[in-house]
């Protein structure tokens, strides 16, 4: 019972490739679970190795302005380069520290009373911070644009007088492209976003607004669907019962309509990392954006490699963000289940 239980979590957590080696391993229809292995791990290896060879080939006969266009190999090189990098300024964050503390420690030695200054490291961010900083901005443009969008998503979808009356507004603002919103919202913070000490720098505040303002949309239109899907009998239930607007929103509304809701949100944050990427480069917010267009107007004979080590990562990172969401879908919709 216990293993059935940990091969169905498995399952629903997005590990499903993971259950057929395990009952491989335990001599379970061997025969059948091989088969299953080869179809959910051979077959796709097989792709990529097919995909890697063919860029190979392809990259050899592209010379570009800057060199030959990077295969495989000049690539992985790259991407050592940039370890390397941010290992190597890690050390000097850490000399810089010690050396801060060191110094703070002599002064404090020679008069108790003296002020000591704790300065921060200023050292160029590496390409791992880059891809934390577009993490945490795309993130935030993510959780701001679903806490609009799936209030009013359910607000509308429950009244289809409101519905039709913002449908127009909706469908006129859901094709904007990132670098028209850019412009307005970059004059917009500039003149609000007055501070001598921000807290925030306009730059990630510019990218963040402009991740809401074009991720939003699915999420808005799935949720209105959703909820006014869902079968009337259980709305006048609800009301039979006398219960609040709320109440049936909590109770009724978003468990029934939870599918699409999520449907909504995993689109929005994939429109949202492809939408941060154009944004940054605009933006020059310190993310994987900025770092694309650096190399871009760098022009060395590495950037077309580091460019690419930036196209793979955000790619990869576009699948696990979008795993993620399909993952967390699994796992509530198996705990309301």
């Amino acid at each position: 019972m216990f293993k059935q239980n940990t091969l169905h979590y498995l399952s629903v957590a997005g590990f499903a490739w993971l259950v057929p080696l395990i009952k491989l391993a335990s001599w379970e229809n061997p025969r059948e679970q091989a088969q299953e292995i080869v179809r959910l791990i051979g077959l796709p290896l097989i792709a990529i190795l097919v995909f890697l060879a063919i860029w190979s080939t392809a990259a050899s006969r592209i010379d570009t302005s800057l060199g030959t266009f990077p295969g495989p190999t000049a690539v992985v090189s790259a991407a050592q380069g940039l370890y390397q990098e941010h290992l190597t300024e890690r050390e000097k964050a850490v000399a810089f520290h010690e050396r801060q503390t060191k110094r703070n420690d002599e002064k404090l030695a020679k008069n108790p009373d003296a002020e000591i200054k704790i300065r921060d490291y200023t050292g160029k961010p590496t390409y791992f911070d880059q891809i934390f900083t577009s993490l945490i901005t795309v993130f935030t443009g993510f959780l701001v644009a679903s806490l609009i969008a799936v209030p009013i998503g359910i607000t509308c979808g429950l009244s289809p007088l409101l519905n039709t009356a913002i449908t127009p507004i909706i469908q006129i603002l859901k094709p904007v492209s990132p670098l028209a919103w850019l412009p307005l919202v970059t004059m917009v913070v500039s003149a609000v976003y007055v501070s001598d000490d921000p807290a925030l720098s306009k730059s990630f505040i510019n990218s963040a607004i402009t991740v809401t303002l074009c991720c939003m949309w699915p999420t808005l239109i799935n949720t209105a669907v959703g909820v006014a899907n869902i079968d009337k009998d259980l709305i006048n239930v609800g009301r039979v019962i006398q219960l609040g607007w709320f109440t049936r929103v909590h109770k009724i509304a978003i468990p029934a309509a939870l599918p699409m809701i999520f449907t909504g949100l995993r689109i929005s944050l994939g429109i949202g990392w492809m939408v941060l990427i154009a944004a940054e480069m605009l933006a020059q917010n310190p993310g994987l954006g900025k770092f694309v267009w650096d190399e871009f107007q760098n022009g060395s004979s590495e950037s077309l490699a580091r460019i690419m080590v930036a196209v793979i990562t955000i790619g990869f990172v576009g699948f696990i963000l979008d795993s993620f969401m399909h993952t967390l879908h699994k796992v509530i919709a198996h705990d309301e289940a």
